[in-house]
């Protein structure tokens, strides 16, 4: 029998149980009541559920729990707060960069990911980024000029 996952989620280290088929979204929102992941397509292609593991984006919906056993794991909350925001995610405020708001938390962690790799990217290479994060809104204009805006905040 398995002692647990372990990992760190946020800053924190955590251990939890695993189930069959978990994914690594089950465990943020079921267990950890962390909202700002959502659940989209449940497949891995629409972006809503994006997170930051060991800086790279992933879809939550489809990393199973255990592939993140000794890794860092960081969601929109551990990412800036309300006292102290991130730049994106201030950006993203000043910008208006949302409008239902469904898919804005995995944008702006596909976002950190990109800046985390590449502190000053052209349009284009934003554009390239967000490529795979889905938006039925139509800000995908002002989302880019976010991320232009948040990586010269930095």
């Amino acid at each position: 029998m398995s002692s647990g996952i372990t990992f760190e989620l946020n800053g924190e280290r955590l251990t939890v149980g695993e189930l069959p088929g978990q994914s690594l979204l089950d465990v943020l929102r079921n267990d950890r009541g962390l909202m700002a992941t959502r659940m989209g397509c449940g497949q891995g292609q629409c972006g809503a559920c994006r997170v930051l593991l060991d800086d790279v984006a992933v879809p939550a919906c489809d990393t199973p729990v255990w592939s993140v056993a000794g890794k860092r794991v960081t969601t929109l909350e551990g990412l800036g707060h309300r006292a102290r925001p991130h730049p994106l995610q201030t950006a993203f405020i000043a910008q208006q960069a949302l409008q239902c708001g469904f898919c804005t938390s995995g944008m702006i962690m596909t976002a950190a990911a990109l800046l985390r790799r590449n502190a000053r990217p052209t349009a284009d290479e934003v554009c390239s980024a967000l490529d795979d994060n889905l938006c039925r809104c139509g800000v995908h204009n002002r989302v880019v000029q976010a991320v232009l805006d948040a990586a010269a905040a930095v």
